[in-house]
C-alpha cells in the first residue's frame, strides 16, 4: 500500500488517522509540528501528506509553501485537516496547492474515502 505522513500536534488526532489508515494496509509516518513534517516529507517522500494547519514551528500552511517550492517534495499531493472551516479558510489551503480540504472533526469513513481518492485506490 501507501506511505502516508500524518502531521498534527494534536496526539489523538495523530493516533485516530494513523489507526484508521494502518488497519487499511498503509504505512504511516508521523509528525507532531511543522518543521517535523518537512523533514519527514523531504526525507522519506512519502505518497501522500496529510497536513493539519495549525501546528507549532510552522503552520501548516508554511509547510506547505515549501512543500511545494521544493523539487522533491512538490508532486507529493497533500490533504489539509483543520478545526479551520470557514470557505476563506478551505480556498486558502486550496490555493496554496493542497488537493483537499478536510475540516475537523471527520468521520473515518470519509477520511478513508479522500485518501483512496487521490491514492486512486
Amino acid at each position: 500500500m501507501s506511505r502516508i505522513l500524518v502531521a498534527d500536534d494534536e496526539p489523538h488526532i495523530r493516533k485516530l488517522v494513523s489507526f484508521t489508515l494502518g488497519n487499511r494496509g498503509h504505512e504511516i509516518l508521523e509528525a507532531a509540528d511543522g518543521g517535523e513534517a518537512f523533514e519527514v516529507a523531504r526525507a522519506e517522500r512519502p505518497d501522500l501528506i496529510l497536513l493539519d494547519v495549525m501546528m507549532p514551528v510552522m503552520t501548516g500552511y508554511d509547510v506547505l509553501d515549501r512543500l511545494k517550492d521544493d523539487e522533491g517534495t512538490a508532486d507529493i499531493p497533500v490533504i489539509m485537516l483543520s478545526a479551520k472551516s470557514q470557505q476563506t479558510e478551505v480556498q486558502e489551503g486550496l490555493n496554496r496547492g493542497a488537493e483537499q480540504y478536510i475540516c475537523k472533526p471527520f468521520t473515518p469513513k470519509d477520511l478513508v474515502s479522500q485518501v483512496n481518492e487521490l491514492l486512486h485506490t
